[in-house]
C-alpha cells in the first residue's frame, strides 16, 4: 500500500509550497532549512490545512477532502500532546476512543501497548509524574494502539537527550515499520535520518522533491541539502 500525493498546493499568505512525492511502507524523513514547509506538509496530509489544489490518496483511495478524523493518519507533535489530568491508561486509550468508553478487550489491548513501549508499572500516573522520555513512550503507545497505516512524525523526540533519542527512534523502527505502516518523521538531524530512514524527501524553495534511498541522498546530497548540511556545521 502507497501514499501517493499528486501536485499537491499549499499556500499560506506569502508563503507556498507544492509536493509530488510517493511514500511505500518505512520511514520517510522530511528534512529541509527552517520554515521550508515540512510541519506544513505534515499537517496538510493529517488534514489540519486545506490544499489550494491537488490530491492525496491511500491504497487507491483519494483522503483530500476527509475530516482529520476521518482519515488513515496518526500525527505525533513535539510537545506530545497528552492531556494532563488523564492517566497515562487514559491518554493510550485515546487511541481507541475519544469518549474512553473502552471494551475489556479494549482495555487489555491499553494496557499491553504499555507495556509495549517500557511503561509497565506507570499507567495509573498523570503524564506529570513522568520524565520526557516517558511522556514520549507514552504519546508513542497511542499511535501504535491506534494502528493507523499512516504515522507523521513532527520532531516529537527533538527535546530528548541523544539516548532517549535513539531509544524512541529504535521504538518506531521496531513497532510500526513490521506492520506495514508508513512513517513521515520530520528532522532536522542527519544522524536520526540515518538511524531509521529508507529514505528522505527534500523540502526547500516551495517544493517537496521526490523521495530519494537515504544512502544515496546523503552520498551525493543535492544543493539544496549540501547548503542545508553546511549550515549545520
Amino acid at each position: 500500500m502507497v501514499l501517493k500525493i499528486n501536485n499537491l498546493s499549499l499556500v499560506q499568505g506569502d508563503f507556498s509550497l507544492r509536493a509530488d512525492i510517493v511514500c511505500d511502507a518505512g520511514v520517510t524523513a522530511v528534512m529541509g532549512p527552517s520554515g521550508a514547509g515540512k510541519s506544513t506538509l505534515l499537517a496538510a496530509i493529517a488534514g489540519f490545512i486545506a490544499p489550494t489544489g491537488g490530491q492525496m490518496a491511500f491504497a487507491g483511495r483519494e483522503f483530500t477532502d476527509l475530516t482529520p478524523a476521518e482519515r488513515p493518519v496518526s500525527m505525533l507533535f513535539q510537545d506530545n500532546n497528552l492531556f494532563p489530568h488523564l492517566t497515562i491508561a487514559e491518554n493510550v486509550g485515546l487511541g481507541l476512543r475519544g469518549e474512553l468508553r473502552l471494551s475489556g478487550q479494549e482495555k487489555e489491548a491499553v494496557a499491553q501497548a504499555i507495556v509495549d513501549v517500557g511503561l509497565e508499572g506507570l499507567a495509573a500516573r498523570k503524564p506529570a509524574a513522568l520524565s520526557g522520555g516517558q511522556q514520549s513512550r507514552a504519546a508513542l503507545a497511542r499511535v501504535l494502539l491506534a494502528g493507523r497505516p499512516i504515522v507523521l512524525l513532527d520532531e516529537p523526540f527533538a527535546a530528548l537527550g541523544p539516548r532517549l533519542k535513539d531509544e524512541m527512534l529504535d521504538l518506531v523502527r521496531e513497532r510500526l515499520i513490521p506492520k506495514g505502516q508508513i512513517v513521515l518523521m520530520v528532522s532536522h538531524d542527519p544522524n536520526d535520518v540515518k538511524r531509521i530512514a529508507d529514505q528522505v524527501c527534500l523540502v526547500a524553495e516551495g517544493r517537496v522533491s521526490a523521495a530519494k534511498p537515504t544512502d544515496e541522498i546523503f552520498e551525493n546530497p543535492p544543493d539544496a541539502l549540501r547548503a542545508y548540511l553546511g549550515d549545520m556545521g
